[in-house]
């Protein structure tokens, strides 16, 4: 009989999910698998932003992390940040695949040495053209994306960002407003500022939270709303990307 071995996968959730994904979704736990599972893995949940973390002595076991985005600072002093960052620290020790999203791209940044901040130019919410520098990506997990454009769209919602990323790191994508929106590290650290799990659907509840916490003004969530309606990101190219990197291929 040939012995097969499941990929097993963690996400580390730096969010509580809202009352709307809860409803639509199940919680972010199905949206992040829905976009970057694939059948006969295993993906396991923790809650990190309510302090619940994997057994270190377990970690050996995993294939690959995914860190999700979050309402608090990546450069934070709440303490299961600072835990969040020595685990991240960790797992980078053992070449473990991270995959960095939003709050997780800065996070994971700042883990390992780089410098985050509030973004020098204000929110960013909405469809946003990323620029991909394909000569920089790590070889392996573009090698079967010839097809895949030099600027593809996604969904932002943040108001900081990666000021500096850390020594040994590469900036693989950029865009008009912001500087870092992709990096990486070797082929096993990838951060992502932008959100390659969400829908539109989730980005215009979003929206509605924001506004009606006072986080933004009318008239840039009536905006942010307006534009999103016009255009559609690339899930797809952004989801063949995520899954190619934490697959190895």
């Amino acid at each position: 009989m040939k012995a097969t071995s499941e990929k097993r996968y963690a996400l580390l959730l730096a969010a509580r999910d809202s009352d709307y994904v809860k409803k639509v979704y199940g919680g972010y736990f199905n949206v992040f698998v829905a976009a970057f599972g694939e059948e006969g893995e295993r993906w396991d949940l923790y809650r990190v932003v309510d302090g619940e973390f994997p057994d270190m002595d377990e970690l050996h076991r995993y294939d690959g992390f995914v860190v999700s985005g979050s309402p608090y600072d990546a450069y934070g002093s709440d303490c299961w940040i600072l835990k969040l960052c020595l685990l991240l620290q960790t797992l980078d020790a053992m070449d473990k695949k991270i995959l960095g999203i939003c709050f997780g791209h800065q996070v994971l940044c700042r883990a390992l040495g780089g410098k985050v901040g509030k973004a020098y130019t204000g929110w960013d919410i909405g469809l946003r053209k990323v620029r991909i520098v394909k000569d920089l990506f790590p070889c392996g997990y573009l090698n079967e994306m010839e097809d895949i454009p030099p600027a593809l769209s996604i969904i932002e919602c943040h108001q900081d960002e990666v000021w500096e990323v850390p020594t040994g790191a590469e900036v693989i994508a950029f865009s008009e407003k912001t500087g870092v929106e992709m990096f990486a590290v070797g082929d096993h650290i990838l951060g992502i500022q932008g959100h390659p799990e969400y829908t539109k659907d989730i980005l215009f509840n979003l929206i509605d939270r924001l506004l009606n916490n006072d986080c933004i003004e009318k008239g840039f969530a009536e905006d942010a709303k307006f534009a999103l309606e016009m255009a559609e990101p690339d899930r797809k190219c952004w989801e063949r990307i995520c899954r190619n990197f934490l697959k190895g291929r």
